[in-house]
């Protein structure tokens, strides 16, 4: 609690001292308190590097590096039953000593309790302002500005895997991110299914390295193929959530694209079910996504093509049709053209495959195997696009 308490007065110290600066780094240097601190900063960044080895942010393509728990995972899908399309049950991985080895098995179980520790580290974080608008002033400044800016975003003082001893965490073109692995969400569905089945907790994201990797011309974009804000009723939605946690580490997205092909009325969709704060940046589309490669409603074609790698890009994916989601994601690894790895920062699909944990939910819409799904996000992940399983 004392780390957590100084990381944050740290964090708040240092946004602080950027505001009464006037967002001009030559003020800022003129600003003896602000001096200070970003001695303060060198100090202790020093002192990280000498500590730990988290890596910088130049991750390529060849540099995904998965946890010892989800390569022993990979390396024994037919032993361990997620070949078969069968709903094979998954949670005795996380749950039977005797389901893996004694390594992998204590290894979970220290990753458990390393999630949560990171889950309350992110609920408490103080939030910060728009990193972008801070950046675009420092077009000039040769990146000291933003360099300030994003070690402010650190959560531990030795970065990600301070927050992680069980090492689980495997490393992407955009940092650190959680392991794959079944259930292909929470852990915590197989103890509590109901309450769980929609928690983002697994979710890990390195925003101080997706933060090192903006420029000053970096447009933020949100692609949401599936956007069904009222399909969860009066609780909030998983994509506003997952825009929360984004905006309180400073990324606000300069525009949103919500494709759905459920007809809804635009007053009901924007008058109740988008919050006001995003319809500046919401670009409202109803609807279906095409599948064909060159459609102009294939957004990654339309909206994704038409970005630059220099721009944060976000895709989320949930329409629950496998006809189409599957040769999207197929468009993505091929990555014909090269350029999908080099413009999508973030990846979230829920891939509907026999799972025995979410086979009352799937049902007729699975797919495929739990081993085939594995495969397919460990690829993109490979290609150099960070995947997620998305609730």
């Amino acid at each position: 609690m004392r780390l957590l308490r100084e990381r944050t007065k740290y964090s708040h110290a240092i946004w602080l001292c950027l505001s009464l600066s006037m967002v001009s780094f030559f003020f800022l240097q003129q600003n003896s308190a602000c001096n200070t601190l970003i001695t303060n900063s060198e100090s202790t960044n020093k002192k990280n590097d000498a500590m730990d080895d988290e890596p910088e942010a130049t991750a390529g393509v060849e540099d995904y590096q998965p946890g010892s728990a989800e390569q022993y995972i990979m390396n024994n899908l037919d032993q361990l039953g997620f070949n078969k399309a069968n709903n094979p049950a998954t949670c005795h991985i996380w749950n039977d000593n005797e389901t893996t080895t004694p390594e992998v098995y204590d290894s979970l179980v220290t990753y458990k309790k390393d999630i949560d520790r990171y889950n309350e580290i992110i609920e408490k974080f103080n939030p910060v302002p728009s990193t972008m608008d801070m950046i675009r002033q420092d077009q000039g400044g040769g990146g000291a500005l933003q360099s300030i800016i994003c070690d402010s975003l650190r959560l531990h003082p030795d970065g990600m895997q301070g927050i992680f001893p069980s090492k689980q965490l495997s490393f992407t073109s955009s940092g650190y991110v959680e392991p794959l692995l079944p259930p292909m969400r929470s852990h915590k569905i197989c103890d509590n299914h109901r309450r769980n089945l929609m928690s983002l907790d697994y979710l890990v994201h390195d925003f101080e390295f997706m933060c090192k990797k903006l420029k000053p011309t970096s447009r933020l974009v949100l692609l949401d193929m599936g956007a069904s804000l009222d399909f969860h009723g009066t609780a909030v939605t998983p994509i506003v959530t997952l825009l929360k946690q984004y905006e309180k580490f400073g990324f606000v997205f300069d525009h949103i694209y919500g494709f759905e092909i459920t007809k809804k009325d635009p007053n009901v969709i924007y008058n109740t079910s988008l919050p006001e704060e995003y319809i500046p940046s919401y670009h409202w589309i109803n609807v279906g996504v095409s599948s064909k490669e060159g459609d102009k409603l294939n957004p990654l074609h339309s909206i994704i093509k038409k970005l630059n790698e220099d721009d944060f890009v976000v895709v989320k994916l949930d329409i629950d049709t496998s006809s189409i989601e599957v040769p999207l994601v197929r468009e993505l690894l091929e990555d014909k053209d090269g350029v999908y790895s080099k413009i999508i920062d973030q990846f979230y699909f829920e891939h509907h495959v026999h799972l025995g944990e979410l086979a009352g939910n799937w049902r007729s819409t699975m797919n495929g195997t739990v081993g085939e799904s594995l495969e397919l996000f460990s690829n993109l992940r490979k290609k150099g696009i960070p995947a997620h399983f998305w609730p």
